[in-house]
């Protein structure tokens, strides 16, 4: 692990209600967006081009605490992992960045 950043989605967040009615997950592209938002503040300079490869293990639920954590890049870009409570595997992936300028 190179990096990682923590984050809860709140129960009121509005993409949870509908997501589903009594028995409520964060959608997949909530918990894709942190992953972002995660990327960005470790490395604000860089730009991500693409998330060619995408898992998701586990549902994550509001309220949860969960990390997303960062390896080594490598031959297929960035590694990812979505880590939640108890250091359950929710998602695990790739992201695809953009060459650094000279």
């Amino acid at each position: 692990m190179i990096f990682e950043q923590h984050f809860i989605i709140s129960a009121d967040h509005p993409s949870v209600a509908g997501h589903f009615p009594g028995n409520p997950i964060v959608p997949a592209v909530v918990i894709l967006d942190e992953v972002l938002g995660a990327f960005a503040a470790w490395r604000p300079d860089a730009r991500v081009l693409g998330m060619p490869a995408v898992k998701f293990l586990a549902p994550l639920r509001p309220e949860q605490s969960c990390a997303v954590r960062f390896g080594q890049s490598g031959a297929r870009g960035l590694p990812f992992d979505c880590i939640g409570p108890h250091g359950q595997p929710l998602a695990q992936g790739w992201l695809r960045i953009a060459p650094e300028r000279c």
